[in-house]
């Protein structure tokens, strides 16, 4: 028994050594078989694989920026300056603009191409193969803030569509396009926030302006507010602070545009503000104060202007209404030309479409009387 069990006690460790270099040597040359056929390690993904769907929202906005987009351009502004050793030495400043019709026409805002000497154009379909167009300024209107350039393109251009933006409504969804810090092609979304906004300027205050939450920084300036149809509603015009978007952004409405091209095609020169200041009394308080219609209430009105011309009357003491004082006194208008002010964009509504030397029909309250007062407006500096 000992003479056995020591015999299988070394042949043991024999035999498991030559399995395991069997089972080795086998394992190695596995693939030396052509008909050999490997197990499948993994027929389908342990892992969820995400709905990539988009929504009616998103394909809609695809399919705006895929037609804005080409017509909107960025500009590029070279300004001279002289140092204190009266040596001119160029600087430049970027902006955004926008086509509106196929023989290059563009409009922007005046603060981008303020002062420049020279104006280089990159519509954003170009921007990839560096076409770069140079550009003349065909009119100004710094009121306003906007101006009107034109390329060579010697090629018909793709252009937007100008919209209605005297009936925006709060709430309404927007795009904006643009290229800011220098970011060509640039989308943000997002809605209107307020109407009718009054800003300070480097040249003054700006009025009745659109304000939208949509993303507007350095850059933007000049480019289109695009409404859901992708229609041009507004020019992009400023933002609320120094640093960048902060939520708050404003834009010219595109029927201030309308003036100045009515000027560049006919020689119909647009008109001034009328030079009033004032808001908008609804009926309730109207009514409070012993009046039986709303109106715009006049506060102030601007010497020199055609409101003063033409003898409108500003507010000459306070009252309280509610936990409000306000000035009182002052004129009441609550048609023009017929249009009842039954809202606070009906002033602007009603004097959109008017020129320099028309004359205007305000019909008013002074002093709880009724009374017509005719308006005619004067010229705008509108430079070519």
């Amino acid at each position: 028994m000992s003479i056995q069990n020591g015999n299988s006690m070394v042949w043991r460790p024999l035999i498991l050594a030559c399995i395991v270099i069997a089972l080795f040597v086998g394992w190695n040359s596995w693939g030396d078989y052509p008909d050999q056929k490997f197990p499948s390690v993994l027929e389908e993904p342990f892992w969820t694989q995400a709905d990539s769907t988009l929504t009616r929202e998103e394909l809609s906005d695809i399919d705006i920026y895929k037609s804005a987009s080409p017509a909107t351009v960025h500009i590029t502004s070279t300004v001279l300056h002289r140092n204190w050793f009266l040596d001119v030495y160029p600087s430049e400043s970027t902006g955004s603009g926008f086509l509106i019709d196929p023989e290059g026409r563009i409009v922007t805002n005046y603060h981008v191409i303020r002062g420049s000497s020279s104006l280089e154009v990159t519509p954003l379909e170009d921007g990839n193969n560096g076409r770069v167009y140079k550009a003349s300024i065909l009119a100004t209107d710094p009121a306003n803030d906007l101006a009107l350039i034109q390329i060579d393109a010697k090629k018909s251009m793709p252009y937007l569509s100008l919209g209605d933006s005297d009936s925006v409504q709060v709430g309404q969804k927007v795009l904006a396009i643009g290229n800011p810090f220098g970011l060509e092609g640039t989308l943000t979304t997002g809605v209107i926030s307020s109407i009718g906004r009054s800003i300070q300027d480097r040249s003054g205050i700006l009025n009745d302006l659109i304000q939208t939450d949509a993303a507007i920084n350095p850059g933007n300036s000049g480019g289109p507010l695009l409404d859901s149809s992708g229609n041009v509603i507004g020019v992009n015009t400023a933002i609320y602070g120094p640093g960048g978007n902060l939520g708050i952004g404003f834009a010219m409405p595109i029927s201030r545009v309308e003036s100045l091209l009515r000027f560049v095609k006919g020689g119909a020169q647009p008109p001034q503000q009328i030079g009033i200041d004032g808001f908008f009394l609804p009926l309730g308080y109207a009514r409070a104060m012993r009046l039986e219609k709303a109106g715009f209430l006049v506060t102030a009105v601007e010497p020199g202007s055609a409101a003063e011309q033409a003898g409108l009357s500003g507010a000459d003491r306070e009252v309280t209404i509610g936990n409000y004082r306000i000035p009182w006194g002052g004129d009441l208008i609550i048609a023009i030309d017929g249009v009842a002010i039954t809202a606070k964009n009906k002033m602007k509504q009603a004097l959109a479409l008017k020129l320099a030397g028309d004359t205007v029909e305000f019909d008013l309250i002074r002093q709880g009387r009724p009374m017509q007062v005719s308006v005619t407006l004067q010229p705008r500096d509108v430079s070519l």
